[in-house]
Order: structure tokens, then C-alpha cells, then sequence
């Protein structure tokens, strides 16, 4: 029991007591007793009306100082129940805020300074970073210019603490665009920048004259491009690092005196690498706590309203006193200046969101142990979102002398055959007769050509095509352009095999333009997707925002000879080739067995497959996005069920719009101050969005780029029995991009032993292996609970 006489309350009892003293001693000797005053604030522009709305209310605004519980400190105006106008905040760990206040929030013209010596000082909005301003690091580094959600976005000049500098284009907190970099030797690059890297059309200058103008790429200079010597001499050529290009180093020098000793005829062009190499761009200092992640500790105002009753317990487990009506908010960290942490969340069991209980209630040692081990629990699982690392581009390019290298001219040869064979314009309403099986076309290619096929260096094989009719038209359905699609596969470009094949066994390839994957087949596979065309192409041409995989073409190649090997090809839609970045990938079930990618969160890169007890977020859509959603997962499931299909998965890939440069992905702000009792839980959001989509669903397709919050969840407790985490209130902007995969596997004879088998020994809930009725209603139902309508009470 934990009564005013306990222990545990006469120790925070007199934990409070220290910190007032100490928040105001410090408050003292920072603050002084002068009135308050922001450098370069204008106070008639932006004074604040004492009748101004807040809300649906009028309140008043007056000034305070308050020593807050948990040692915080303010000074300045006060509106209700948070600081409205101007004034300072002082922060335990050091960190304070001077400046202008909006309902609790940071907005307009202020100053923040962090323990280290770093500052910021210029606009704010919504507690973030954004608008003009300069951020000078406890380094001596500067930045003045533009900021958008505490990320350098604009124009903006750098001073780095090396004597480096930077003018130009920021984006996402890194060089983007155009701008000029220079050097403490006074040598500059003034070009295109991509992602803090030189990449594009530019031109570097030495302080002896010398530049070259050319193209980069990731920091070097790669393609066409000229070197000038002072002297007027200069060398045109195509240049990439060791030559690794095979039209690297072809080049013409052109001296500007012939009959002069300096010609520079013993130049080498990989001596302009040797001369970058001295050269490279400074790194920014690390920022470890942003202004908006900051939360404000504000006890209930002797002349405001009452405010309502905390109902949260804070992620770092401390409790809110209800006696005294603290509350913590604003923000996506602690008050004590952690990383970006994870807003408020309730840590009490069967995801109610209830209030915790406060000091003085009557609670047994064993509750107070379990809510201490559940929030040990999920501190666990909240460490700091970070996005993932960079990968390297996937599969190995498949060159002369790699094992499959013929059987990758045989798939290109027969279809550049298969595409371009003239045919009569297909009608949409095709007959029975171009879905029967036996409708296959073969034809052979021998090394020394045919009258229907070319001579090529492979070796003699033959080439079916299944059902030809059909997927002609459903490459007109899907609007793909025949010469475009015949230029991604057989192209100069040579096809990509991915490292190791699937758990099925087959093989993978990507295009080298990454629109179409290639994936060897069994011929049981085979029979399953002849049986569903009729179904599958009816359900394409009833169904434009259908998520069910695009398939774009069925083959085999048998290859003559004693050996007869024959190996069949689907070829289908790439999900994942976008312009921009998947940082997540997840394949789900809806079941749990075996459903872990038993990685480290240090081991997963951008091309990771997590599964789904590794997925720590749901989805909020918007209404129209939501709806079309729900409807189209419904119609996708009736029809594998229908044609007795199992084991399919949701592959889903998420793009987060704001990751630091640091690598830290950027929450939004969790609450909002205002009206706690009617929208506590409501996310509040920056009116503007960098590269906002549209979000009307006429305008794009469904499962292409859809623009939503992501909502972060933790697990308490076993988490094999929680398939889906409790939501915490922390929420991200992202793009969604997502479709069906893996339709070819009925539930035969392999599937139901499998199924018998699994059961005896696990739940059959969790197994993948059931039959399709059972797999449509298990996957529907997992699917709908991490898919949610994003609305006002959300």
C-alpha cells in the first residue's frame, strides 16, 4: 500500500523539494530579475491581444513564474494552463526557450539554447525549427537561412568549424540542389548537389588555376567532362575512378602551345582523382535533442481554469501527480533532453487507454512491480526510430561468364520474339479458347538462326509461351508500352540475379531499370495460375486499384540436348520501383509462428524483409483512401478464396518523409495542449508538408506512394502472442506503397499434411498453413486491425 506515510511518498516528496531549490538557484543566476526581452523581436509586431481566442474560449493572459514539479522553471505570460505571449523557459537539464508562445507551443520569433553552448535563434512554428534562422553549434559552426520542421530546407549559408563553407540549396537538412562549396585552401566546387553528396553537372576550381567542369556522381567526377591547366591547355574525355567504366579514360588533350615543353602529353587522367582525394565535405555537428522534442512540465495556473486530470503515464514511467496537476506534453521526448522518444502512452494491461493511478491510491506491491516491468517492456522496444542503412543495389548483374548467362540471352531472346510477333489488335472481351492450357506456342532458336528467329551466341533451345493472347492484353490493361517493356528486359542492360533464391527455391531477377522482376517457376505453380486466369483477368478488368501482383508474361525454355532441362518464367511488376526511398519492408501473413526476421535492429537495411512480429506501427489513411482500401482487400480476398489460394502475404513498404541528417526519423507532434479533456490523442500537425501527395484517390492508384501516418506500437509481454502492438501516440509522416503477393499457392495435399502436422505441436491459429476460407478471414482480420481511418478522435 502507498499512503501519504509511505516511503515511497516521502521520497518524492522530498525529491520535489530538492529540485525547486535547485530550478531556482539556477533561475536566479540565468534570469536575473529584468523584465524579458528576445533579440530582433519586434514587441508591437507581434504582441499578443490579453482577449485573444484560444479555442472556442476567451482567456486572459498574464504574467507567471513558476517553479514546476519536476524542477523545470518559466517566467513570462500565461494563458489557462500554458505559456501564451512571451517568456522563458528553463528546463532541468539545461536546456531553455526565449521567446514567443502560442497555446503552448514555440511560434514566432524566439531563442533556444542547449547545455553544450549550441543555440538557435530565429522563427518557430508549432515547436518546431521552421522558417529563418541561425544555428550555432557548441563547435563554432554556423548555419543562417532556411529551416522547414527543424531541417535545414532552402537557401542557407554554412560555416563549418574546419574554415569549410557552403551557400546554396538545402533539402531535408542536407545539400541538395545548387550551391557552392568551399575549401580552407580557397579551392570551391560550385555545381548540383544530390542528398549531401556532389552529384550532377558541376565544376571544381584550385587555388593554382586549375579546374575541371564535368558531370559527379557521389563525389567524384564520373562521365563526360574537361580538365584546364592554367596554362590554357585542357583534356576532354570520359572519366570514372580505376578505369572500372569499359569508356572510362577516352579522352583528346589539347595543348595550348605544342611547340611548348609543358604539353601535360604524360598526364594521366586518374591523377585528377588523386588530387580530389585531399578534398571532402565537412560533416555537420550532431544535434542530440531538437527543440520540438522537448516536453513543457506545466502545474495547474492560480488564476486559469482547472485543467483536466493527467490520464497518461509518460514513457520514462514516471507517473503524473494528480494533487498537484502536473502534466507533461508538447513534444516527442523527455523533459530531460533524451532523443526523439515516444510521446505519452498508457503502459496498463489490455490496451485501454485509462488513467494511471496517482500517488495516495490504494495499490498492492505486486501492481506497482508489473506496471515497473511493462514499462521496462516497451523502453525496450522505444529506442529512438532510426532510418535504416543505405544497401547496396541488389542482385548481381548476371555478365559473360556467370552461370546463368545464357539462360539469361535464351529469356531475352524469346521475349524480344514473343513482343514484337506481329498480331491482330486484341478486343478486352477475349474468347475461352485463349485461356485453354493447350494454347502454347513453341518455337526454336538455333545458335546459327531461322526464318523466324535471329542467329544468336547461345545455345540451341526452344521457347513456349503460355496463353499469349492473354497477356498481351493484360500488357495493354496494365498500359504498358510494348517497346518500352521489350527495352527493360532485353536491353543492352544485362538482367540482375538476386544473391539467394526464395524459401520456395525459385530464382530471382530484377530488370536493370528495376520495373520488372523475373521469377523462375515449378510447374505446379504453373497449372495453378493457368487454372486462375480466366478469373484473375475478369477480376483486372472489373477492378482498377485491384492489389493483387501484376502478371505481364508466362514462359518456359527447354533447352536441347540429352539433358532436356526446361525452366519457366513469370515475369511481374517490381513493388518497390519508386523514386523514392522503401525504408521498411514488411511481408505479412497475419500469422505468428515463425513470423520474425531475427534481425538486430543494427543488421536491417533499406532491403530488409521484417515480418509480422517484427512491424511496430499502424496505419491511418484517409477517408477516401481508407474506404477504397478496405473495399479492394475485400473483393482481392473473395477471389483467392474462390480459386482455393493460401498463403499470400501483404508486402508493404514505407518511406518516411522526414529523417534527420543524423539518420533520426522525425515524429510528428504526438498532442495537443488545448482541450485535453475532448482530444486528448488527437495528432497535431504542421500545416505545411514537404512534398505533400495528392491525396484524392481518382488522381493515383491505390497502393501506389498513398500518403498516411504511421502510428508506433510496442508489445508487452510474450510477444508471440501479440500479433499487434498497443498504439503510443507517436506518430510519423510516411508514403505508403503496398500490394498482394505470392497468389500462386493452393491448398493441396503439401499444405494440409503441413497443416496436421503444425497443429499437434502448435496453436493452429498461428500457422500459416490452413485452408483458404480460414486464411481470407485470419488475413482480412489482421490486415483491418493495422489499417485504420485516420479521423478527429483518432
Amino acid at each position: 500500500m502507498i499512503g501519504k506515510d509511505g516511503g515511497v511518498f516521502k521520497a518524492w516528496e522530498a525529491t520535489v523539494r530538492r529540485t525547486h531549490a535547485v530550478a531556482k538557484k539556477r533561475a536566479n543566476s540565468i534570469f536575473g530579475l529584468g523584465t524579458l526581452s528576445i533579440s530582433n523581436t519586434d514587441e508591437e509586431e507581434h504582441h499578443i491581444d490579453d482577449n485573444e481566442d484560444i479555442g472556442n474560449d476567451t482567456l486572459e493572459v498574464y504574467n507567471e513564474e513558476k517553479f514546476l514539479p519536476n524542477g523545470d522553471y518559466y517566467k513570462g505570460q500565461w494563458a489557462e494552463n500554458f505559456p501564451h505571449g512571451e517568456g522563458k523557459y528553463l528546463w532541468i537539464d539545461g536546456c531553455m526557450y526565449v521567446g514567443q508562445w502560442s497555446k503552448g507551443k514555440t511560434k514566432g520569433k524566439g531563442r533556444f539554447s542547449w547545455p553544450s553552448g549550441a543555440t538557435y535563434e530565429g522563427e518557430f512554428k508549432s515547436g518546431f525549427m521552421d522558417g529563418v534562422g541561425t544555428y550555432t553549434g557548441c563547435n563554432g559552426e554556423t548555419y543562417k537561412g532556411q529551416w522547414v520542421m527543424n531541417l535545414k530546407h532552402g537557401h542557407g549559408f554554412k560555416s563549418y568549424v574546419n574554415g569549410d563553407w557552403y551557400e546554396g540549396d538545402w533539402r531535408r537538412g542536407v545539400q541538395d540542389g545548387k550551391g557552392r562549396y568551399e575549401w580552407g585552401d580557397m579551392s570551391h566546387y560550385i555545381g548540383e548537389w544530390k542528398n549531401g553528396t556532389i552529384w550532377g553537372k558541376g565544376s571544381f576550381f584550385w587555388p593554382n588555376g586549375n579546374n575541371f567542369e564535368g558531370f559527379w556522381e557521389d563525389g567524384l567526377p564520373k562521365g563526360n567532362g574537361t580538365y584546364r591547366w592554367q596554362d590554357g591547355s585542357y583534356y576532354v574525355g570520359n572519366f570514372c575512378k580505376d578505369g572500372d567504366d569499359e569508356d572510362g579514360e577516352k579522352g583528346t588533350l589539347y595543348p595550348f602551345d605544342p611547340s611548348s615543353d609543358e604539353t601535360h602529353l604524360d598526364w594521366d587522367p586518374q591523377e585528377l582523382y588523386s588530387e580530389l582525394s585531399i578534398y571532402s565535405v565537412c560533416p555537420g555537428e550532431k544535434v542530440l535533442v531538437l527543440p520540438s522534442q522537448k516536453r513543457l512540465a506545466v502545474m495547474k495556473s492560480t488564476k486559469g481554469v482547472d485543467c483536466a486530470k493527467p490520464r497518461r503515464m509518460s514513457v520514462d514511467g514516471r507517473v503524473s501527480v494528480s494533487g498537484d496537476r502536473m502534466n507533461l506534453w508538447d513534444g516527442g521526448g523527455s523533459s530531460h533532453g533524451g532523443g526523439g522518444g515516444g510521446g505519452d502512452f498508457d503502459l496498463t494491461s489490455g490496451g485501454s487507454r485509462t488513467p494511471p493511478p496517482t500517488l495516495g491510491s490504494d495499490l498492492d506491491d505486486e501492481s506497482i512491480g508489473s506496471r515497473v516491468d511493462d514499462a521496462n517492456d516497451a523502453l525496450n522496444q522505444l529506442q529512438p526510430l532510426k532510418a535504416p542503412k543505405k544497401a547496396k543495389r541488389q542482385g548481381e548483374t548476371i555478365c559473360k561468364g556467370h552461370k546463368n548467362f545464357e539462360l539469361m540471352l535464351n529469356l531475352q531472346l524469346g521475349i524480344r520474339h514473343s513482343v514484337a510477333r506481329p498480331a491482330p489488335t486484341a478486343s478486352l472481351d477475349l474468347k475461352p479458347s485463349a485461356f485453354d492450357p493447350k494454347e502454347k506456342v513453341w518455337t526454336r532458336f538455333p545458335p546459327e538462326g531461322s526464318k523466324y528467329t535471329p542467329p544468336h551466341p547461345s545455345c540451341d533451345f526452344k521457347w513456349k509461351d503460355y496463353c499469349p493472347v492473354v497477356f498481351r492484353t493484360l500488357r495493354k490493361l496494365f498500359n504498358v508500352d510494348p517497346a518500352d517493356y521489350m527495352l527493360s528486359i532485353c536491353g543492352n542492360d544485362a538482367l540482375r540475379e538476386l544473391s539467394s533464391p526464395g524459401k520456395s527455391g525459385s530464382f530471382f531477377y530484377l530488370t536493370n531499370d528495376d520495373r520488372y522482376m523475373i521469377k523462375t517457376m515449378k510447374k505446379a505453380e504453373v497449372k495453378v495460375l493457368i487454372k486462375m486466369l480466366p478469373a484473375y483477368y475478369n477480376h483486372f478488368r472489373e477492378h482498377q486499384n485491384t492489389l493483387l501482383t501484376k502478371y505481364y508474361g508466362l514462359h518456359c525454355v527447354k533447352l536441347n540436348g540429352p539433358i532436356q532441362k526446361k525452366v519457366r518464367f513469370i515475369i511481374m511488376g517490381n513493388l518497390f520501383c519508386s523514386e523514392y526511398i522503401t525504408h521498411r519492408r514488411y511481408d505479412l501473413k497475419g500469422s505468428s509462428l515463425g513470423r520474425t526476421s531475427d534481425k538486430l535492429e543494427t543488421e536491417i537495411s533499406e532491403t530488409t524483409i521484417l515480418k509480422d512480429l517484427d512491424l511496430n506501427f499502424i496505419f491511418l489513411l484517409q477517408k477516401t483512401w481508407f474506404q477504397e482500401f478496405c473495399r479492394q482487400i475485400d473483393k482481392d480476398c473473395e477471389l483467392l478464396e474462390q480459386e482455393g489460394i493460401m498463403d499470400y502475404s501483404l508486402l508493404l513498404g514505407i518511406h518516411f518523409k522526414n529523417i534527420s541528417q543524423d539518420g533520426d526519423v522525425i515524429p510528428l507532434i504526438s498532442l495537443t495542449p488545448t482541450s485535453e479533456s475532448e482530444n486528448e490523442g488527437t495528432p497535431c500537425t504542421p500545416v505545411e508538408y514537404i512534398d505533400q501527395l495528392p491525396s484524392d484517390p481518382s488522381s493515383t492508384l491505390l497502393g501506389v506512394n498513398i500518403p498516411a501516418k504511421a502510428e508506433r506500437t510496442v508489445r508487452r509481454g510474450d510477444i508471440e502472442t501479440q500479433l499487434v502492438g498497443e498504439p503510443i501516440e507517436e506518430f510519423y509522416d510516411v508514403q505508403l506503397t503496398f500490394g498482394v503477393i505470392d497468389i500462386l499457392q493452393d491448398y493441396d495435399i503439401s499444405k494440409k499434411l503441413e497443416h496436421a502436422y503444425k497443429s499437434i505441436q502448435y496453436d493452429p491459429t498461428s500457422i500459416s498453413a490452413v485452408d483458404p476460407r480460414q486464411y481470407s478471414r485470419r488475413f482480412r482480420d489482421f490486415i483491418f486491425r493495422i489499417f485504420i481511418e485516420e479521423t478527429l478522435e483518432t
